[in-house]
């Protein structure tokens, strides 16, 4: 059997690796002063290493995302890459699929969110990667397979599409009405966040549990990195909280507790399915042979 090779997941950890530690070595509180933005508004800027531009407020949400990177999505990717040329199966593809769609979102949300700084290259090109990667794989892989769609499962994907919108939309419903800018805009134009889970996140949940009730076996692909990122996401709110609440940034406590919850909670339930239409795949793999 002649071994799967894959170029662009090794320069995805490379430059996984180097955004994350860049960001993790710029853990430092004391440089902080204060800017007027183009809104007219006091912002405190974090004022050292990579992010020595951003505001203080998002810095350490910035750095605990790059701990999540770091210490969880690239032992993932490192271990899916790995077994991936040892096998010939399609599994192996769509979890390799997956963890290139965390790259992705990651990569999406420093390319287009971080204020610019010396790493931009190394943003566009994990961008670029990731996303070349993923679709790579997309359309390599052949799968016929659906899985079996619980009440449990149709849940967490609704309770999932609307929390992504319940979380965002209060915060931008003011600036609709009363025709200001976010009370957290900062030094930014806008807020890639919002983009990628209302925008991209929040509809495929829908679009996913449309396809995997019509028994398409896209649907299932699309429940893997669904899953995958949540997963992700969920972990990367715990280092995000704690390095907020180190650094002493302004935030309404309960607001932040009861985000992070949320989030961890929507992990929580993924990680469980996950498992479980991981093992129900496998089984159905190990019945056709």
């Amino acid at each position: 059997m002649t071994k799967r090779k894959d170029l662009l997941a090794v320069i995805t950890l490379l430059f996984l690796c180097v955004t994350a530690i860049h960001g993790i070595l710029s853990i430092d509180f004391s440089h902080a002063h204060s800017f007027t933005n183009q809104y007219g508004q006091t912002v405190s800027i974090y004022g050292y290493g990579i992010y020595a531009f951003d505001s203080y407020f998002k810095a350490p949400i910035l750095i605990g995302t790059d701990f999540c990177i770091l210490f969880i999505l690239v032992p993932m990717f490192l271990y899916t890459y790995i077994k991936y040329p040892q096998s010939s199966n399609s599994l192996d593809e769509l979890k390799l699929i997956s963890v290139y769609s965390v790259a992705l979102y990651y990569a999406a949300s420093i390319a287009f969110g971080v204020t610019y700084n010396r790493l931009f290259i190394a943003y566009i090109i994990l961008f670029s990667v990731s996303l070349f990667g993923m679709f790579k794989h997309i359309k390599k892989i052949e799968w016929n397979q659906t899985i079996q769609v619980t009440k449990g499962l149709k849940a967490f994907l609704i309770l999932s599409g609307l929390a992504l919108l319940v979380a965002w939309l209060p915060d931008i419903l003011p600036t609709l009405i009363g025709g200001g800018t976010l009370s957290l805009i900062e030094v930014y134009t806008t807020e890639i966040t919002y983009v990628l889970d209302m925008g991209i996140i929040s509809p495929l949940c829908f679009v996913c549990l449309y396809l995997l009730v019509k028994k398409q076996s896209l649907g299932t692909m699309l429940l893997a990195i669904l899953l995958k990122t949540c997963i992700i996401v969920g972990i990367m709110m715990i280092p995000q909280t704690i390095l907020q609440v180190a650094s002493g940034a302004e935030i309404a406590m309960p607001v932040l507790v009861t985000k992070s919850l949320s989030f961890v909670a929507l992990g929580g339930f993924a990680l469980f399915f996950n498992i479980k239409i991981y093992k129900e795949l496998s089984d159905e793999s190990t019945k056709e042979k």
